[in-house]
């Protein structure tokens, strides 16, 4: 069934509502010409592409991931170099930056695809740590703790400039961001969302029911890696500059923080915790000193009292029902009675 069928559409109040918000997003600029709050909704934006990407390796296939940072500055570097060396403009560097991330993704993946657990979470850790040293030390392609300097910014074909303004950013962003919701909404009823969300509840049955682990695995990665590149690469476009120090071990346990606080494998939980989490500290800025103490409090809280999340619960409730209703219904033979002149 099509994601645009008109009937489906005017019975189902998610769409409606998911639309609404879009054309609402659509007149954020217009309504609101402060570059300043702009430019943090930019920043939102990227972080919600993060989050969509790491949902894919966390929420969906259930791999821990604690060094996604490393696939976010793998993207950004790509473009970067690709530009200052090549003079590849944006919007072919944007599939490339993407591209370059999912094979650095399932490349890292391949000596984690026997662990699990813990041992996978510290084997992501050092590969995000390792990325980041080779970024400050790769002086002749990296430019070394300097970075890169003289990224260009995006043009449109009738010559129109992105420049330093915030509004052409955000548009880019919610246009990525509607695009990849599209993209990852088809994947999750594919068979290999299905395939992902087996490995995630049980990879030993997954196995036993003839599901390649290791392909399953290593495309939850790709996939999530080629989102990361495609933030990266619009992070280094609005930048017009990167560095090593834009993507620390910090950014990936922020990623991971929203992934959770939305809502594991669930879509819009996920961009509301990355929305939450990017915006909170802009309104906390008054209290700077106990910031970080509010901040840290409200998380602890989240996991107390809504561990499974945000929009979680919900969203396991609809995709067990709608396991029910694809499950074929056995009907019940009637019970024999008693035989005659059978003993009682």
């Amino acid at each position: 069934m099509s994601f645009f069928d008109l009937a489906l559409f005017k019975k189902d109040r998610g769409r409606q509502i998911l639309l609404l918000i879009f054309l609402v997003a659509l007149l954020v600029p217009i309504m609101d010409r402060n570059a300043y709050r702009v430019d943090v909704l930019v920043n939102a934006g990227i972080f919600m592409m993060l989050a969509l990407g790491l949902n894919v390796i966390v929420g969906y296939a259930g791999m821990l991931n604690l060094g996604y940072a490393a696939l976010f500055a793998v993207g950004a570097y790509a473009y970067g170099i690709l530009n200052t060396t090549l003079g590849v403009p944006f919007w072919l560097g944007l599939p490339l930056a993407g591209l370059a991330a999912a094979g650095v993704g399932m490349l890292l993946a391949f000596p984690a695809l026997r662990l699990g657990g813990d041992y996978l979470a510290i084997v992501t850790l050092g590969s995000g740590e390792i990325v980041r040293i080779l970024l400050n030390n790769l002086d002749g392609w990296t430019g070394g703790p300097n970075g890169l300097l003289g990224i260009d910014h995006p043009t449109l074909p009738f010559g129109y400039d992105f420049g330093v303004a915030s509004a052409p950013y955000y548009y880019l962003v919610i246009v990525l961001i509607a695009a990849l919701i599209f993209a990852l909404k088809r994947v999750e009823c594919s068979r290999l969302g299905r395939a992902w969300m087996a490995l995630r509840e049980d990879e030993l049955a997954a196995g036993a029911m003839g599901i390649n682990l290791v392909w399953t695995k290593l495309s939850a990665f790709g996939i999530g890696g080629f989102i990361a590149g495609m933030a990266g690469s619009v992070f280094a476009a609005k930048q017009g500059t990167v560095s090593p120090d834009s993507f620390d071990f910090v950014v990936s346990v922020m990623v991971l923080a929203m992934v959770v606080l939305g809502g594991l494998g669930n879509i819009y939980g996920v961009l509301l915790g990355a929305l939450a989490l990017s915006l909170l500290p802009e309104f906390l800025r008054g209290f700077e000193i106990y910031r970080m103490l509010i901040f840290g409090a409200a998380m602890i809280g989240m996991m107390l009292f809504r561990p499974q999340g945000i929009l979680g619960e919900a969203h396991h409730r609809a995709e067990y029902s709608r396991e029910r209703r694809r499950a074929p219904r056995i009907p019940m033979k009637p019970s024999a009675g008693p035989t005659p002149g059978a003993a009682t």
